[in-house]
């Protein structure tokens, strides 16, 4: 491509990323907080576009003032317009958001529990909204020493071992989706008698000691006794970056 065709594509990739900081669809690559690097990358972009074509212009203009005699000191190749092809899969990877990593890579992918930093005190809400990542640490790592005595509610999708054992799944993010693993939460109790792989839940339950080892990796897996399950559109952010990994 010639300068201007490059100049194009910067600008289309800029606003690309304009558009995809300024709705939800930046969530599918990266964690919530880089929102602001996604925004001035693609501020970036467009300014180095639009500079490169100010300094085409200009140097076109000097070149037609400093050789007036030769008309064809500006003459440029054409080049096959196949090239622009090119910008589709670019298009294609910004525009249209991929699904969010599910049950496929958290069947084939050990858990990414790790022990967190710190325990802080849990609201008084009835039933206690957690994430899947805090209710894993706490359940395994704290003994469930702040969970006992509490109704719990998690969000996550379904993932069957294959043994079938079910489990609430959320991908912890640590800056982009290149880098999510599962942290999961095996369910027991009222569990609904038909699970479909990648169905969001949001279930109510309540802590129970009992552990299972994941069957890729051996990391610990807790349980929670589940009493009420209802199924839930996939959230806007499906990540949780509570993980720090």
């Amino acid at each position: 491509m010639n300068r201007q065709a490059q100049s194009a594509v910067l600008f289309l990739l800029g606003a690309s990323l304009l558009h995809a900081g300024t709705t939800d669809l930046y969530l599918r690559y990266v964690k919530q907080g880089l929102r602001p690097l996604v925004l001035l990358a693609g501020a970036v972009l467009i300014a180095a576009a639009v500079a490169t074509v100010w300094y085409e212009c200009k140097r076109a203009r000097s070149r037609k003032h400093t050789h007036p005699e030769r008309p064809d000191a500006e003459h440029t190749h054409s080049e096959p317009r196949v090239s622009w092809l090119l910008v589709l899969p670019l298009l294609a990877l910004i525009l249209v958001a991929p699904p969010a990593l599910g049950s496929y890579s958290a069947t084939r992918t050990g858990t990414a529990l790790q022990e967190p930093l710190a325990y802080p005190e849990l609201p008084a809400a009835d039933p206690l909204p957690l994430n899947v990542v805090d209710y894993a640490g706490r359940a395994v790592y704290d003994h469930g020493r702040t969970l006992r005595g509490r109704r719990i509610q998690l969000t996550g999708f379904l993932s069957l071992d294959r043994d079938g054992t079910p489990y609430l799944v959320r991908m912890a993010l640590n800056c982009c989706a290149a880098d999510a693993q599962p942290v999961k939460v095996a369910l027991t109790g009222a569990v609904p008698p038909v699970l479909q792989p990648d169905t969001w839940l949001r279930i109510t339950g309540t802590y129970t000691p009992r552990r299972t080892k994941d069957p890729v990796n051996g990391g610990p897996i807790p349980f929670i006794e589940v009493t009420e399950a209802k199924p839930v559109a996939e959230p806007a952010d499906p990540y949780d970056e509570s993980w720090n990994g």
